[in-house]
């Protein structure tokens, strides 16, 4: 499964809107910001999370949406380490890349099953949560291994060549953007992920009819954009910009051990650096400026998400009508 499509949930549960009134929840009430939903394409179906709930709407063989819910860890987003900036960053990943594979292991669970089995039901218990972190720690690594120990070793041998460390940073810089590009489009062609990213346009096109005060029916959601500025596809591409300037900061050691090391350690950080980016210019979308350094994330995004069919779109839907549900029934 794709990296791409674990990480495109993360940075939205804690971040607000531009301060639109919301026509579904809010009528007759003054203005209020709204809650900046996120979600995730999963196995033919989307996840959506808000600020204290998770859904996750897959499209069963037989064609009908099943749903799961669960409450987020109030240890987690009430807790004070999740308002200090940077460290809430690595905190939310973290647990947004736990989520992303619970609703994953679950849509899996209910996509490949015959017409004629029973839906399986949804498994909770610690040896279900252990094999999740288990795997989430393994789709870590694996990524911090091609996108950051892979491009810091292949540019051991220019730094050995010109003796620069900036350069060496730098061309280190461009092959994580271009590893990230190519991996985004080569995994984009097999069918199977070519759905997930049309439930990832799917979930997209969601979100931004609810957040630009859109009737959540199919036939006006599909009217809505595939693109989403608070995207993990974004998120990626800030990390990988991002680690050029860190790293040249922090200096290359030497040492090729202390050099991967120093690519290990500094991940988190980035990462939490990324989160404040992106969460700011989400909030500031007004301004042109920031509509401009954002572009090339956005852009990326027409690689990592796919116009989706009304079925897709119904699902997306579904799963974003039962998290407001939730959402609104729990008290402040």
């Amino acid at each position: 499964m794709s990296l791409c499509a674990l990480v495109c949930c993360a940075l939205q549960s804690e971040q607000l809107a531009a301060g639109r009134p919301d026509p579904l929840l809010d009528a007759g009430k003054p203005a209020e910001r709204l809650p900046a939903y996120g979600g995730q394409a999963v196995i033919e179906g989307v996840m959506m999370r808000g600020q204290k709930y998770m859904t996750v709407a897959v499209r069963a063989p037989d064609q009908e949406i099943v749903t799961k819910t669960a409450p987020l860890p109030r240890r987690i987003y009430q807790a004070r380490i999740a308002r200090i900036p940077v460290l809430r960053g690595t905190l939310l990943l973290w647990d947004a890349l736990v989520l992303g594979f619970q609703a994953l292991s679950f849509s899996a669970d209910i996509a490949l099953t015959s017409e004629e089995e029973p839906k399986p039901e949804p498994k909770d218990g610690p040896g279900t949560q252990w094999f999740t972190w288990l795997t989430a720690i393994l789709g870590i690594g694996v990524g911090i291994g091609l996108f950051f120990v892979l491009p810091a070793s292949l540019t051991v041998p220019i730094h050995a060549w010109t003796e620069s460390a900036p350069l060496a940073n730098l061309v280190e810089g461009l092959i994580r953007i271009v590893l990230l590009i190519g991996y985004i489009a080569v995994i984009g062609r097999f069918p199977d992920i070519r759905r997930v990213y049309m439930y990832h346009g799917a979930e997209h096109k969601a979100i931004n009819a609810f957040e630009g005060g859109g009737d959540l029916q199919t036939a006006r959601v599909q009217q809505f954009s595939t693109r989403h500025p608070r995207c993990g596809t974004t998120f990626l591409l800030v990390i990988a910009v991002l680690s050029v300037a860190v790293f040249t900061v922090i200096g290359r050691p030497e040492s090729w051990l202390l050099l991967l090391g120093s690519r290990v350690l500094f991940v988190p950080v980035i990462a939490g650096l990324g989160y404040e980016i992106i969460r700011w210019a989400a909030a500031h979308t007004d301004r042109p400026w920031v509509v401009w350094v954002m572009g090339p994330g956005m852009a990326l995004q027409t690689l990592s998400t796919r116009e989706p069919e009304d079925s897709q779109v119904e699902v997306a839907v579904h799963a974003l009508r039962e998290l407001i549900r939730l959402e609104t029934a729990v008290p402040a």
